[in-house]
């Protein structure tokens, strides 16, 4: 199995990418910088024995570039990578497209059309969204937040959005008869001072552990935060529209199938989707 990882070189894309490569999968570390991802490489070879780790260069904020990503031939992709800003001023993309809905979601949608002639005929497309989106809604009259920016509320709406293209996908495909699943996974609540220390990716200091370790009741650390996603790639009870995440509260613990959240609407999705068309210039079941 060959699998791309957007966003592999750290965070959860870190830890989905080492789960994979030691369940023996292939791994492609998508990232826009090769150093980090050669270190994350590293990282993953120095815990898996025979790890198989190549990377792509890949920028989800410059939509031109995305024509020529080349990962080869794929069996999955888990659409991962993303971007979180926590306070003003709103960023805008080279295409002047807010930056977290441009790249967290408008980036993913244009790749998944540039990656459809790579993937194979049962290919799993498996996108991570996050719990912070189960409460968020999208404003169809402001979906770039040009009007009303609140780096919050904008970040949860471009995680929903993720979500709803998963949605929408997946009804397409099997409206196409394809045998491809598109799947949603969220990590819960994954924090830094819960995940092991991968030096030099991630490295966990005992003053975090300690200052952590309350948290553990309710939230878990990133590589846990990972297991929905790779649940959702290797499972082989896994089918088209589901949801996987952390089985205690949608926080932590192991994975689970969870009921499709209230806000993802095919209604919704379906609209989302011709935006996103609109948008991006691309359709990637057009």
């Amino acid at each position: 199995m060959r699998v791309l990882v957007t966003g592999g070189n750290a965070g959860i894309g870190y830890f989905a990418a080492e789960q994979l490569a030691s369940a023996g999968a292939e791994v492609v570390i998508g990232s826009r910088d090769p150093a980090k991802a050669e270190t994350a490489a590293a990282a993953i070879r120095s815990q898996v024995a025979g790890a198989r780790i190549t990377h792509v260069p890949l920028d989800l904020a410059d939509l031109p570039s995305l024509e020529a990503v080349d990962p080869g031939e794929l069996d999955a992709v888990v659409c991962n990578a993303g971007v979180m800003l926590d306070h003003p001023p709103r960023r805008e993309t080279a295409a002047g497209h807010e930056l977290m809905f441009g790249t967290n979601h408008l980036g993913h949608f244009a790749l998944v059309a540039r990656l459809m002639p790579r993937l194979a005929p049962d290919a799993r497309i498996v996108t991570t969204g996050s719990f912070a989106a189960k409460s968020a809604s999208l404003d169809f009259a402001d979906l770039q937040s040009e009007r009303d920016y609140q780096p919050k509320r904008a970040y949860e709406r471009s995680k929903l959005a993720q979500m709803l293209f998963a949605v929408e996908l997946d009804r397409r495909l099997r409206e196409a008869g394809s045998k491809r699943l598109s799947v949603v996974a969220h990590p819960g609540g994954a924090l830094d001072s819960l995940t092991p220390s991968r030096p030099p990716v991630h490295v966990r200091t005992g003053g975090q552990w300690l200052r952590g370790a309350p948290a553990r009741a309710l939230l878990h650390g990133k590589d846990a935060g990972a297991r929905p996603a790779v649940r959702a790639v290797l499972g082989p009870d896994v089918t088209g529209g589901q949801l996987w995440g952390p089985r205690v509260f949608g926080l932590r613990g192991r994975p689970r199938l969870e009921e499709r959240w209230a806000n993802l609407t095919d209604a919704a999705a379906e609209r989302l989707w011709a935006e996103s068309v609109a948008l991006t210039g691309v359709d990637p079941l057009g």
